[in-house]
This record gives C-alpha cells, sequence and structure tokens, in this order.
C-alpha cells in the first residue's frame, strides 16, 4: 500500500465554495485535487494499491481510497465535487468514525496529527522536503506513508510532528516543484523499485 498525506493549508472546511474558482475561493483547492490525481491515476486505469489523505485545513481529513473508489474522473473539477460533498457530510463525522461520502471517499474529523498518528500505523512516514536525501540514493521503504504540503511550508507545529513521526526524510531533486509533480516523481520511483527496473 502506498499512501500520501497532504497538508492543505488554505483549504475550505465548508461546502460552501465555487467549482469554478478552485484557485482563488476555494483556499488552492486546485492544488489539493491536483494531487489526487497524481496520487491515484495513470491512464485508462487508477491505482488500487494508493490511498491520498486530504488535510484540510488542520480540521478535516478527506480519504481518497484506489482501491474502492468508483465513478471518480481525472480531473480538478470532478474531484472539488467529490470533497465539497465531502464536507457536505461532515455533520456524520462523529469522533473518528468517518462519513461515508462515496465509494473510495470518507470525510474524518481529524487534523494533522490524528491523522499522521493514525496511518503511519501501517507503514514508514516519509516527509518529502528539499533538504532531504537525494531519492535516487534512498531505498523505497515498504508501505510508504509520504507527507507533503500545498505550495506552503509546513508550520512549526506540523516540522515538530514529522520529526517525530517520520522514518526518513526525501527530496525528489534540485528543483523545488509543485506537491502534485513530486508526487508523481515519487510514483515512478516506486513503480521502477528505486530506478531499477523498467
Amino acid at each position: 500500500m502506498r499512501q500520501f498525506i497532504v497538508l492543505g493549508h488554505e483549504a475550505p472546511t465548508t461546502s460552501e465554495f465555487s467549482l469554478s474558482d478552485l484557485s482563488g475561493g476555494a483556499g488552492r483547492l486546485d492544488v489539493l485535487c491536483r494531487c489526487v490525481n497524481a496520487g491515484l491515476f495513470v491512464s485508462h486505469g487508477i491505482r488500487e494499491d494508493v490511498r491520498v489523505h486530504l488535510v484540510l485545513n488542520d480540521e478535516y481529513t478527506v480519504r481518497f481510497d484506489g482501491s474502492t473508489a468508483k465513478h471518480l474522473y481525472p480531473d480538478e473539477r470532478a474531484v472539488a465535487s467529490r470533497i465539497r460533498g465531502a464536507l457536505e457530510a461532515r455533520d456524520d463525522a462523529i469522533g473518528h468514525q468517518p462519513a461515508d461520502v462515496s465509494p473510495g471517499v470518507k470525510l474524518y474529523r481529524m487534523d494533522f496529527e490524528s491523522t499522521l498518528d493514525t496511518v503511519a500505523r501501517d507503514g514508514t512516514v516519509v516527509e518529502l522536503h528539499e533538504d532531504g536525501e537525494s531519492l535516487a540514493e534512498a531505498a523505497p521503504p515498504e508501505n510508504p506513508i509520504f507527507v507533503l504540503s500545498d505550495h506552503h511550508d509546513v508550520t512549526d507545529d506540523e516540522a515538530e510532528l514529522l520529526a517525530e513521526q517520520a522514518d526518513q526524510r526525501i527530496s525528489v531533486g534540485p528543483e523545488i516543484l509543485h506537491a502534485d509533480q513530486t508526487m508523481t516523481v515519487v510514483q515512478n520511483w516506486l513503480d521502477t523499485a528505486g530506478y531499477e527496473t523498467y
């Protein structure tokens, strides 16, 4: 299982946003939607061994699960519509019991710390960071859980949590990439067993 936790620092926590203004009025939700696409989709298919957890403004987490997702399409507006549907169901998320939104999509009333604590039980936590070890020199971990931020740096509190939980800190290259581009590079690294098998 591959998992990605993406921090959305300006993401909406209510469903009152326009699908026509994802990069402005929806707090750069476009970035998070592209991350879902990079995490789940391949050409003409979906990665069934991937989960993407979007942490919305440190208040809610929307989980996309490739193994159970249905009728999910790789465009920003379609993904944003699922996120909006999740937020419409937020009253059904009680404690750590999720609201079932649609096949493969659930909303949890969980902040970053709770999400990281929960997901970290399933594998190896890897922080994706420009100052980390080179991807080309690292070995792909078993059941990796990659943590990265949207267009903002992680906060001091988030950095402290990652320092406690992360088993590795990895950089994908010399250039700072967008979050979704970073995920695509990581997917290729895993697909090729650390650039060993093509």
